[in-house]
């Protein structure tokens, strides 16, 4: 596959993934995925060249592998070796799965860093690859083919499709009927809260008014049988109604 095919078909996976939180650059995954492929992605989808490495199999990478040759840079030399590399159902489970790898704290260099060039060093100095050259090979293929391009967030991404666009609009307007709604409800909770305060205070004037300064002679023994069953604290100042319920009380012997 050519390289602007190749891209071309993997970009948007790589985007998608960047837009939803994963710290690896576009333009790093695709240079990565490229540098490990040749431009050809096996059937098995591992573009970065993952080992099973008796690793535990999880949600995006389901214990499947392929045995295969490959090399290993060692004491300085080229060696080939046979190695078993994890297999996966789609290229997208192997990028989630090689984010759970860069998430282990031996890549906080790689997450942290702030381009893709630092990225692409981080990559070698946490020991992704031993190739010696790794770092420069993945910046030569981002410059080569302007990758960074790729890195841009937000509106300087690519534009939404029709069906995109259709949504995004929905989403819009049922955001704003909702706020409308509220601010209806907010509106009607804020006029009763209004009516009950205007109802406390006028309840309160009345009393008032009717207030006595002395408890009647007829309500004193409904008011210490009302103050020994702790129903009232205060019963000095209430109404002439509060003195006869209390007595009523009284006489129906409930207090």
């Amino acid at each position: 596959m050519d390289k602007q095919s190749f891209f071309g078909l993997l970009r948007p996976i790589a985007r998608r993934l960047y837009a939803e939180g994963s710290p690896i650059f576009p333009s790093v995954r695709l240079a990565q995925s490229w540098l490990e492929t040749g431009g050809t992605i096996p059937a098995w989808n591992n573009l970065g060249g993952l080992k099973a490495a008796g690793g535990v199999p999880n949600g995006y990478w389901k214990g499947d592998v392929v045995n295969k040759r490959t090399w290993e840079t060692v004491g300085g030399r080229r060696v080939e070796v046979v190695a078993s590399f994890r297999a996966y159902d789609s290229v997208g489970d192997f990028y989630k799965d090689q984010d759970l790898l860069y998430a282990r704290s031996r890549y906080d260099a790689v997450r942290n860093a702030a381009t893709p060039e630092a990225q692409a060093r981080m990559l070698q100095a946490s020991g992704y690859a031993t190739d010696p050259a790794y770092a420069d090979k993945l910046i030569r293929i981002i410059s080569d083919n302007r990758l960074k391009d790729s890195d841009a967030r937000g509106e300087e991404g690519e534009p939404m499709t029709a069906e995109e666009r259709q949504a995004f609009d929905a989403l819009q307007a049922a955001v704003a009927k909702l706020a409308a709604d509220n601010a209806a409800l907010q509106g009607k909770l804020d006029e009763q809260n209004g009516a009950m305060q205007a109802l406390r205070d006028r309840t309160a004037q009345l009393e008032a008014l009717h207030a006595v300064k002395e408890i009647p002679a007829w309500a004193k023994e409904a008011v210490a049988a009302a103050v020994q069953e702790k129903l009232v604290d205060s019963p000095n100042g209430a109404s002439y109604d509060f003195y006869r319920i209390l007595s009523v009380l009284r006489r129906a012997k409930l207090i």
